[in-house]
């Protein structure tokens, strides 16, 4: 069986391209992963089976994307002692509110970290799961620190370009 760092789960196939975000990260910083489509109110036995299989594989993290409802990330924490990040999908009605809102107010006992609405946040639960797995890996934790750099480098350098060239002309750049 093939060892896994983090278990993803989303609860259909239209969350495939926001999870794309996530798995660029883990893959930077050389983490396994599986991805499972399993949605937690219409696959329950398939869902069981998918956290199962993760938790055999040597799992240490599952990251949920859910929308609506957005359950999922919750069966997923009642089901397991592991960490659950829970990555709310921007939805049309409600832009993604109900799927934060169900995700955070998780009744004590079943924790879930939540991270930001869309794009943000699946960038954001791959970090934290990162995060999680470098307590007991010095190997990540500089990964980490050399990731931090490199982010803050970028908006240094972005504030460079403004300074030369203003805003006016900045903002025109940007628009390309």
């Amino acid at each position: 069986m093939k060892k896994v760092d983090i278990s993803i789960l989303v609860g259909s196939n239209s969350d495939l391209n926001l999870i794309q975000e996530t798995i660029t990260i883990l893959k930077e910083f050389g983490l396994s992963y599986s991805l499972n489509i399993a949605s937690a109110h219409r696959t329950t036995d398939h869902l069981k089976q998918c956290i199962e299989g993760a938790i055999s594989a040597g799992v240490k993290v599952f990251v949920a994307v859910a929308g609506m409802s957005a359950a999922l990330p919750g069966v997923i924490a009642s089901q397991t002692i592991l960490p659950v990040i829970g990555v709310p999908v921007d939805g049309k009605s409600l832009s993604g509110l109900d799927s934060l809102f169900s995700i955070a107010q998780m009744p004590k006992g079943v924790p879930v970290a939540t991270v930001a609405v869309g794009k943000a946040g699946a960038v954001n639960a791959a970090i934290l799961a990162v995060q999680i797995l470098a307590i007991n890996n010095n190997n990540l934790k500089e990964k980490l620190k050399r990731y931090k750099v490199k982010i803050a480098n970028i908006v240094v350098k972005e504030d460079l370009k403004l300074q030369k060239d203003g805003i006016d002309k900045y903002l025109k750049r940007s628009a390309k």
